[in-house]
């Protein structure tokens, strides 16, 4: 005697095709403006192309990796990628700090400060960084600026010392970038049920208490979106740095790896070299992004 097998569902060919035709166009215009350049960034970094190639006076010449053992063996390469990494960091903690804050301070407040102080953020996020970096040097300028002439001091110039530039281009940067952090974050704790957040307050929970063990559980899923963004826009930070500090600083000491591939590209016309410099800098932000997602995904946190 036998018995009949139940049947197994199987789900249509269409059901699981019709997610990848959605996401088709959305491809399409990704690798027109993203695989595209990537492709000719490295192309670009393996071969010998300077001033001389591109007005046509030399050949181009493959050299494999010339340029990266070249830009390895540089002293100037692992200072100047230790001072954006320790720039970057600063500006992503100070970011998140920052936003998260005022996040939560949105919720505590009522409806019109709370709408001055949404306007007055999105109006940060909305000037340009040439305008807002160069509003800024007004602010601190040596002679006439606002904050020297409220301190009382005279000549005194932010740019001159290093971390001082840091420090300043830093804060231009967290009042860039801070906004964003802000509104995605209030976005996700008026997500949060009122229930849960009256039941801790009758509970005995402080803000604090309330924010860290009830609030960054739920908003782990926007947090890892905001660090990944402000990770990236940080490390390749360039409009504030090379504004403000005119190039990358007094014998570049404020230079971060994004200015200094400009540098060797365009004002050395090491083409080659420049593009080596911005491929090692997409592996670092890759890897980065990918070891921080791992961590997430470890601690069992959906995505």
């Amino acid at each position: 005697m036998t018995t009949a097998l139940p049947a197994v569902r199987t789900r249509p060919r269409r059901r699981v095709r019709t997610p990848l035709w959605l996401l088709l166009p959305a491809a399409v215009v990704l690798g027109t403006l993203f695989v595209y350049p990537m492709w000719q960034l490295g192309l670009l970094s393996v071969l010998d192309f300077r001033q001389a190639q591109v007005s046509g006076g030399q050949p181009t010449r493959f050299v494999g990796l010339a340029n990266y053992t070249q830009l390895l063996g540089d002293a100037q390469f692992w200072s100047v990628l230790g001072a954006t990494v320790f720039f970057a960091a600063a500006c992503v903690l100070a970011t998140l700090a920052v936003g998260a804050a005022l996040a939560v301070l949105l919720t505590r407040i009522s409806k019109v400060p709370r709408l001055l102080l949404s306007l007055a953020a999105m109006a940060a996020w909305a000037v340009p960084a040439v305008s807002g970096s160069t509003v800024w040097m007004f602010l601190f300028d040596t002679d006439l600026g606002l904050v020297n002439q409220t301190l009382g001091v005279t000549g005194l110039n932010w740019m001159y010392d290093r971390y001082t530039a840091f420090a300043l281009v830093g804060a231009v940067v967290v009042w860039h970038s801070f906004p964003f952090v802000m509104i995605t974050l209030y976005a996700g704790i008026e997500a949060i049920p009122r229930s849960v957040l009256e039941a801790a307050a009758i509970d005995g929970a402080s803000a604090w208490r309330t924010f860290w063990r009830i609030m960054v559980p739920v908003l782990r899923p926007l947090l890892a979106i905001v660090v990944i963004q402000s990770i990236i826009w940080d490390f390749k930070v360039f409009t504030q740095i090379y504004v403000m500090t005119r190039g990358g600083g007094i014998a570049g000491q404020n230079l971060t790896l994004n200015v200094w591939a400009y540098q060797q590209a365009f004002a050395a016309g090491e083409y080659g070299l420049g593009a080596a410099i911005g491929v090692v800098m997409m592996v670092i932000l890759l890897v980065v992004t990918l070891l921080y997602l791992r961590t997430l995904r470890r601690s069992g946190e959906p995505l």
